[in-house]
């Protein structure tokens, strides 16, 4: 006699299933482009505001703790924390951490423009597409 209950897999591996699924569906590969392009200088009209961006969070000493910080104007920004140059485009051997360039609400969804600090040089690059390419300040 056949059994009355069908086999069910387990809730992780459904969840494997349906993460497996939205990834292929979707596209997604991981956040940050292997072949990003690095410059060693700064031209476009952005990187003036990504050098006063520096310059604040300079002044705040380059916080290490990913959050939001107050900002001229009662506005706020946003540091997400360590960079870890996964993908090797910065020079290696170093700890970056990251900065949003432009304040906004309290809140407020990101945008793509970064800094990007080497804690021990001070070396600031800036990232106006999230990583697709940096620019040296």
């Amino acid at each position: 006699m056949p059994p009355t209950h069908r086999f069910r897999p387990s809730w992780a591996k459904r969840l494997m299933v349906m993460i497996a699924a939205v990834v292929s569906l979707t596209g997604m590969t991981t956040a940050v482009p292997a072949h990003a392009s690095v410059y060693a200088s700064c031209t476009m009209s952005r990187c003036a505001d990504a050098r006063s961006a520096d310059s604040i969070w300079a002044g705040k000493g380059y916080p290490t703790t990913a959050g939001w910080y107050s900002w001229p104007g009662g506005r706020y920004n946003y540091t997400g924390g360590r960079f870890y140059n996964r993908e090797g485009q910065l020079p290696s051997g170093a700890t970056y951490y990251e900065y949003d360039v432009y304040s906004r609400a309290y809140g407020a969804a990101r945008d793509a423009y970064r800094i990007v600090v080497n804690r021990s040089t001070g070396v600031t690059w800036f990232s106006p597409n999230h990583y697709t390419d940096f620019y040296r300040l």
